[in-house]
């Protein structure tokens, strides 16, 4: 349990943070100025800032005094008086409204953490996203192609497309759809996620922001600032000229550049892996607090692994 003084210092610290990380992005949609990099944070994911300077413990952790809180959706007073409350996660509730997305999060992070890291993609989601393609078609129009539409299409001719991530390839256009050695599809993501894939990486966001209250703040802000870091590789290994957002192109059409790409992938695999496992452990946390539950119930705790 937390003191009122400790934790209400400690959300005021968080949202102080990602007000300072989300204030380009919020200038930028109050003005109505695109940007390929950080809208990717708050249009393919859905969690909004204010969101995510909201402040949560865990699952794990209860707070004194937080009267305020003791009526928020997933919630509930542990102890204290009506006036001053300890409140706490409420982990029955959650699990009765969610759990199906409870055994999912930890299948597929599972599945994710064991399986071999591909290194040989060198990105061309991307590419394939714009192959023969009009510029009045194109997801980012307002930055141009640094190869042109004619030489990102050679690019794509010449390389082998091995793309293992269903939300990225179903972004391919039609004639790039054939050109992946593989047919990714919503219900075989367990089976093709691996830990190479820049969009699994920034993934493990979502899944850790799909499982609020019962993670922890600081984690999911691990998460979204590696989110962060992948897309901006993401993009810089694109087919797109951003230059002018200060993003120098890591030219995947060149050996060089094939190097530079690999190199950062697997830092980001590793970091994704660390997150992947926070995540998880999070979730063992949560099998521990249910199995408590159901025994001060008197009931046995369902099984879920």
């Amino acid at each position: 349990m937390l003191p009122a003084g400790v934790w209400r210092a400690t959300a005021d610290r968080h949202g102080a943070m990602v007000h300072d990380l989300t204030k380009g992005q919020r200038a930028r949609a109050g003005a109505g100025l695109p940007h390929p990099v950080e809208d990717f944070l708050f249009t393919y994911y859905s969690l909004r800032p204010a969101q995510l300077r909201r402040w949560h413990p865990g699952a794990a952790v209860a707070l004194a005094d937080a009267a305020e809180r003791a009526r928020w959706r997933f919630h509930r007073s542990v102890a204290g008086s009506p006036e001053s409350p300890t409140v706490a996660v409420d982990v029955a509730a959650f699990l009765a409204a969610r759990g199906s997305q409870v055994d999912f999060s930890r299948r597929l992070l599972s599945a994710t953490a064991a399986a071999p890291g591909q290194f040989g993609c060198f990105g061309l989601h991307e590419w394939a996203m714009v192959y023969e393609q009009g510029t009045d078609q194109r997801r980012h129009a307002s930055w141009p192609l640094r190869l042109g539409q004619t030489g990102t299409d050679e690019v794509v001719r010449e390389h082998q497309i091995r793309c293992t991530h269903y939300d990225a390839y179903r972004f391919f256009t039609p004639a790039a759809r054939p050109r992946n050695t593989l047919r990714p599809d919503l219900d075989a993501r367990i089976e093709m996620e691996q830990p190479g894939c820049l969009h699994a990486g920034m993934d493990v966001y979502k899944w850790a922001y799909k499982l609020i209250p019962l993670v922890s703040s600081e984690l999911l802000l691990d998460c979204f600032e590696l989110a962060r870091a992948i897309r901006e590789l993401d993009m810089r290994a694109s087919p797109y000229d951003l230059a002018e957002l200060g993003y120098p192109a890591v030219k995947i059409e060149t050996p060089t550049g094939k190097a530079e790409y690999v190199a950062g992938q697997r830092r980001f695999a590793e970091a994704g892996q660390l997150l992947r496992r926070r995540v998880l452990d999070a979730l063992d946390v949560l099998d521990v607090l249910d199995g408590a539950a159901g025994s001060a119930g008197g009931a046995p705790a369902p099984q879920r692994r």
